[in-house]
């Protein structure tokens, strides 16, 4: 099992931690990484675009011209699309994009995207924040003493609500809780940044 130096806001050592081999020491597997995260950007889109097909627009009700005669090729209705304000032949129509991803590829492609950090020593554990009201440029000077640099994901425990609020503004930082971790949020930051209680799996001991 690893064990990881934890670290204060002022970035001395508070002890170490043992991490969870399951979730930060597992071979990465990065066709299931990509097969999750493709499924998790098809999730957030919206899939309402729309185009409307000749049946859809108004108009066209009556034939423009004679059949024959006037040199032109025969029409029946100005609804046609290749008529000009005509409808749009296969355009897109609303759907949804939503893939099916069974949980244990999920667990295995977060634990491949935790496992890819640690072993970069990208993975950074707080033993607490610890501020009794929200700041923001403590929450910079904190990041700078434990030596973030660059986009940072930051997981809190769900009622750590003082911490949230000082980090949300910063640039480059995104705060999650520990039951929205997941693999693309993981895989986009420079760094991983938990609290001794957000840290899945995780013994602590006290130096």
């Amino acid at each position: 099992m690893t064990s990881l130096a934890v670290l204060n806001p002022t970035g001395k050592s508070a002890g170490t931690v043992d991490l969870d081999p399951t979730l930060f020491a597992v071979e990465p597997n990065v066709s299931v990484m990509h097969q999750v995260v493709v499924a998790q950007l098809a999730a957030k889109r919206a899939g309402t675009q729309s185009t409307k097909t000749r049946a859809e627009v108004s108009g066209g009700g009556i034939k423009p011209f004679k059949q024959k005669g006037t040199g032109r090729a025969r029409a029946g209705s100005t609804r046609s699309p290749n008529w000009r304000g005509g409808g749009v032949a296969l355009g897109p129509k609303p759907r949804k994009y939503d893939q099916r991803t069974p949980k244990k590829m999920k667990r295995l492609a977060l634990a491949s995207a935790l496992s890819d950090r640690a072993a970069d020593d990208k993975v950074v554990v707080v033993d607490a924040w610890g501020w009794d009201a929200p700041s923001t440029r403590a929450a910079v000077a904190a990041l700078e003493a434990v030596g973030v640099t660059g986009r940072a994901l930051i997981v809190l425990a769900p009622e750590d609500t003082v911490a949230w609020k000082s980090f949300r503004n910063i640039d480059g930082v995104h705060v999650l809780t520990t039951g929205e971790l997941n693999t693309y949020d993981v895989l986009v930051s420079d760094y991983v940044i938990f609290t001794t209680s957000s840290l899945p799996g995780a013994a602590t001991e006290e130096k």
